[in-house]
C-alpha cells in the first residue's frame, strides 16, 4: 500500500510536468530574457517567498552568483530571505507584511528584477515586495500556484506570471524547482551558448 502511494506521487509529479512543459514554456522564456536582460545590464535579481519557496529563492539566488551546471562569471542575485535579523526586526503585524518590501526598497533599481515565489499568490509580504518593486521600475517575475491568487492581479506589461497549473502545494513547489532549473540554465544557454551537459 505504502509503495503504491509513493509510485503515484512520481506519476502525478511526472504528468504534472508533461503537462506544465507545454503550458509554461513561454513564460519560463519571457522570465530568462528579462533576467537576462537586467543582469547583462548590470542589474540584480532580489527573490522571496516564505517557507519552501524560502529555500527555492535562496537556492536560486546561490545558482546565480556560484553556477548552475557551467562554470561562468557570477551574476547578481540575492535572496531576501535569509537576513534573520531583518525578518525578525518587527513591531506589529504589518511589519512582518513589509519584511520583503523594506529590502526591495532599499536594494532595488530601476532595471532589476524581482523573483516572487509564492504558491497562493496570496502571501502579504511577497504583495508587498511586489509592490515595491513596481514602485522602483522592476520587472517582477511570479511563480505561483494555477490561478496566480492575488500576484496574478498585480502584472504589469513588462511582468512575467508563471503559473503552474495545480492546486496542490506540493505539486506546484516541484514543479517551481524545475522551472528555476530552466531559468538559471536558459540565462546559461543565452550567455554561453547551447552546450551538451555531461552527465
Amino acid at each position: 500500500m505504502l509503495e503504491q502511494r509513493i509510485q503515484q506521487h512520481f506519476i502525478d509529479s511526472a504528468d504534472l510536468k508533461y503537462q506544465a512543459a507545454q503550458a509554461l514554456s513561454t513564460p519560463i522564456a519571457a522570465a530568462v530574457q528579462a533576467i537576462l536582460a537586467c543582469v547583462t545590464s548590470g542589474g540584480k535579481v532580489l527573490a522571496c517567498g516564505n517557507g519552501p519557496s524560502a529555500a527555492e529563492a535562496l537556492q536560486f539566488a546561490a545558482f546565480c552568483v556560484a553556477g548552475f551546471e557551467r562554470d561562468r562569471p557570477e551574476l547578481a542575485a540575492l535572496a531576501l530571505t535569509c537576513d534573520s535579523a531583518l525578518l525578525t526586526v518587527v513591531g506589529g503585524s504589518s511589519d512582518v507584511d513589509q519584511q520583503f518590501a523594506r529590502q526591495v526598497r532599499a536594494l532595488g533599481q530601476a532595471g532589476d528584477v524581482l523573483l516572487a515565489l509564492s504558491v497562493t499568490g496570496s502571501d502579504a509580504n511577497v504583495i508587498a515586495a511586489t509592490e515595491a518593486a513596481h514602485e522602483r521600475d522592476m520587472t517582477v517575475v511570479i511563480l505561483s500556484g494555477r490561478t496566480g491568487g492575488k500576484l496574478a492581479a498585480m502584472v504589469r506589461e513588462t511582468d512575467v506570471l508563471i503559473s503552474v497549473p495545480h492546486d496542490r502545494a506540493a505539486r506546484v513547489r516541484e514543479v517551481h524547482a524545475l522551472v528555476l532549473h530552466c531559468l538559471c540554465d536558459g540565462v546559461d544557454a543565452q550567455l554561453l551558448g547551447e552546450q551538451e551537459i555531461p552527465l
